[in-house]
């Protein structure tokens, strides 16, 4: 479970796909209080933050559509409330773009 702090510009198909799918599946924990992963630090440091999360969607989005793929999953702009602005990492960007980098991915960090 991971949302990458990282311009969606930057990621590959893998990572901007998987992101994607995974910030739907947060989105989902949070606001409907699902149990699943609502304990793991990714799904924590969310919490509070659901007009950045919505935000880092439409990010996600943004760059699926500019690469040619067909997006229809919007979220409910109505639960994007809280924090516009994600402050808190699990891993610092640094971090992430090594991270990134080990997987030999075609992502530009």
């Amino acid at each position: 479970m991971r949302i990458w702090d990282i311009s969606p510009s930057r990621l590959c198909r893998n990572h901007l796909l998987g992101e994607h799918r995974e910030l739907h599946a947060m989105w989902v924990v949070i606001t409907q209080n699902k149990k699943g992963y609502s304990s793991h630090p990714e799904t924590l440091r969310w919490r509070g933050k659901l007009q950045a999360m919505f935000l880092r969607h439409e990010k996600l989005a943004s760059e699926m559509i500019k690469r040619g793929y067909n997006h229809k999953s919007p979220l409910d702009k109505r639960k994007a409330v809280g924090s516009a602005k994600q402050n808190e990492y699990v891993d610092s960007i640094e971090k992430q773009i090594q991270i990134i980098k080990k997987k030999g991915c075609s992502c530009r960090v």
